[in-house]
């Protein structure tokens, strides 16, 4: 079918999952099918080395402003809905910066994870057009409420329409694509599902055709995949219907690895989400665009991050370039095989829980965090002591070289035969750090006791 769409900039598809790990789909060997998840990879390219961060907010972040979160407070830990972090109103998003090329639909549905306190943190005051969906992270998928709180928006408002919230998600994507249709106009559609997250929520029919999967957790994630995998479909099918999927520039990935303690799998790659092992930040991911130059059916070796999506779609959309300055770059040159990255550096960050200073002192506690380098060779990992309270990054901490490029799943630690790359890395990562927000306000993994619980999640006038 020829295209129907009147501009030469493409429509914009990102569908992004939560907590879906290296081994859940059926391309990567998952005990269970994923038909429409495998296809954009068999007509796509599918890359083999996508790095993210290893939890959702960040991930979510970085792809929606192409900068580290660790420039604006976001990269340390997730948005809570006890606190109020949010992604700050000088930053711009991908729907803002697509509004002056032409895109007059810029629709989200899904999760957004990025603030929800003030209405200049909902969608809608970032450059969408419409939004559906829940602001916070963890939702039922029945429910659709988190800590006991309703969260379920329809644009500005609440909405309780019932319904299982991988299929509203889908289906409301499926209506962006459909009524863009007669507009001959390109649209942007960013899809975030909050599959396969838990609580592990799933469709008893679903559930029910897997019982040659002995673990339990496991059948429900099968189950939970099944479900998404059909919504993926849906989308496919409606690109299809409309004509517009040569035109569509499509990017499928996870937002971090796979929660291991809840069903998900890693396999082959070491460790899941909340580390900076491959299993935590490298991701199932592809990306389709036919009639843009992506020969379909390749891998490509070639790393690629989180935050070179959105220089790369200001580059195909043709937008003017907004804002402050990119961490990420543009990349569609080496999606389509035409270049190779050597100058490839990305950086991993996660603080996690504190760990006792020294044993001479035991309640004096600093923050114990997670780091490491990737380069298109080698990667580095430290786990140890807040490097901004430390000197040397080596005191006090746990450290790995690996090359990665031979040693995918990190299994052959060089570090003690290549000092000068661990120096090396180590000095940039130190470098990274001191790029943070200097002043971020304590978070609490869990409700303070101090925390007054809202009535529920409605956007502020």
């Amino acid at each position: 079918m020829s295209p129907v769409w009147g501009n030469n900039s493409p429509n914009i598809v990102i569908i992004l999952t939560d907590d879906m790990g290296w081994n859940d789909v059926g391309y990567h060997g998952a005990e269970f099918p994923t038909p429409n998840i495998d296809r954009i990879a068999r007509e796509g390219v599918d890359l083999e080395r996508y790095y993210v961060t290893p939890i959702c907010t960040p991930t979510r972040a970085g792809l929606m402003t192409g900068r580290y979160p660790l420039r604006y407070g976001l990269q340390r830990v997730t948005v809570k809905t006890w606190g109020t972090r949010a992604i700050p109103d000088d930053e711009i998003l991908i729907p803002a910066a697509l509004e002056g090329a032409g895109y007059e639909t810029r629709a989200m549905a899904g999760k957004w994870h990025l603030g929800w306190q003030r209405r200049s943190n909902h969608p809608l005051s970032k450059g969408f057009t419409s939004y559906l969906g829940h602001s916070g992270g963890g939702i039922g998928f029945f429910s659709h409420s988190t800590q006991g709180l309703h969260d379920w928006h329809k644009n500005w408002e609440l909405n309780y329409e019932p319904g299982y919230s991988t299929e509203l998600i889908g289906e409301e994507a499926v209506r962006v694509i459909e009524e863009a249709e007669g507009s001959r106009k390109p649209f942007f559609l960013y899809v975030a599902f909050n599959a396969i997250h838990t609580p592990n929520d799933y469709l008893p029919h679903h559930y029910e055709q897997f019982a040659h999967i002995s673990d339990t957790l496991r059948r429900e994630k099968a189950a939970m995949m099944t479900s998404l995998d059909e919504q993926v479909g849906a989308i496919l099918d409606a690109l299809d219907r409309t004509g517009a999927t040569d035109d569509t520039f499509l990017l499928f990935s996870s937002d971090n690895g796979g929660s291991l303690p809840n069903g998900s799998s890693s396999d082959p790659l070491r460790d899941g989400k909340w580390s900076v092992y491959e299993g935590g930040i490298r991701v199932v991911a592809s990306v389709r665009w036919p009639n843009g130059g992506l020969k379909g059916g390749r891998k490509l070796a070639e790393p690629i991050s989180y935050i070179d999506m959105h220089p790369t779609l200001l580059g195909i959309a043709g937008a003017d370039r907004l804002g402050k300055p990119f961490d990420g770059e543009d990349v569609l040159d080496v999606l389509r095989g035409e270049r190779q990255r050597d100058d490839f550096e990305f950086h991993s960050y996660f603080q996690g829980q504190r760990i006792p200073q020294n044993e001479e002192d035991p309640d004096r506690e600093i923050p114990f965090e997670r780091n490491a380098v990737n380069t298109r060779e080698w990667k580095v990992v430290r786990l140890g002591p807040s490097l901004r309270m430390v000197d040397d990054p080596r005191k006090d901490a746990f450290i790995e070289l690996y090359r990665i490029r031979e040693d995918p799943l990190e299994k052959n630690d060089v570090e003690a035969s290549h000092p000068e790359v661990v120096d090396d890395l180590l000095r940039r990562m130190k470098q990274f750090r001191e790029t943070q927000k200097p002043v971020l306000e304590h978070v609490d993994i869990r409700p303070p006791d101090t925390w007054v619980k809202p009535y529920d999640l409605r956007i502020p006038d």
